[in-house]
């Protein structure tokens, strides 16, 4: 199996690739990791992640600043239907727009915009702090593949300003707390994407990672 992950000057890619090679052994799984920034090796790939981090609009300037790569991402994902994951600003690119710094256009993999986290109140009644940075519990919408194994009500890590918010519940897959409802996971058909960082979040991450790998949308 060959997995590609997206490089457009987004983030530590390497953390996400020895994740996804890790999760790969201890499911005995034969899988190639390949960071590349290359359109013909994500097109030709069976699965694809696209991380990142940083902002919107430079992270969605970086995909678009590689020639034919949006055009691959679209065959392979939307067209021939690949497994797909995108973790954190690599899901939230998936919205119709996101509103950092201005309105900027997304991939519109999933009818949605993405919005600042707004100050809310903690169980202490003062105001979380934003960015949302640390451990949280999600909260499953049902159930999807790709939790199963990952506990009851597991723990992943965030690092976020903005969230993703849907046009269609149904395509919130899970949710966190924040002191208001924040959607965690994602998804359609193929298409997942993950607020947190499953390559940070350690025994839950993994077996995220793992399902991610066995998965057949």
């Amino acid at each position: 199996m060959t997995v590609a992950i997206v490089d457009y000057g987004s983030g530590n890619l390497r953390s996400a690739a020895k994740a996804l090679e890790r999760a790969a052994r201890e499911a005995g799984l034969d899988v190639s990791v390949t960071v590349t920034d290359a359109p013909e090796a994500v097109a030709a790939a069976e699965r694809i992640v696209l991380p990142g981090v940083g902002a919107f609009a430079d992270c969605m300037a970086g995909l678009a600043g590689l020639a034919g790569m949006t055009e691959a991402l679209e065959e392979a994902v939307l067209a021939r239907g690949r497994p797909f994951l995108g973790i954190c600003v690599g899901m939230q690119l998936m919205a119709e727009r996101g509103l950092e710094h201005g309105a900027h256009r997304g991939l519109g993999w999933i009818p949605g915009e993405v919005r600042a986290l707004a100050p809310a109140p903690g169980p202490d009644g003062r105001a979380l702090k934003v960015p949302h940075m640390g451990w949280n519990e999600i909260v499953s919408e049902g159930s999807h593949t790709l939790l199963e194994g990952t506990g009851d009500n597991p723990h992943f890590y965030f690092v976020h300003g903005y969230h993703f918010v849907a046009n269609q519940a149904a395509h919130v897959l899970a949710r966190t707390d924040y002191g208001q409802p924040i959607a965690a996971l994602v998804g359609r058909d193929n298409l997942a994407g993950t607020q947190f960082h499953p390559e940070k979040s350690q025994a839950a991450g993994l077996a995220l990672l793992r399902n991610f790998l066995m998965w057949s949308p």
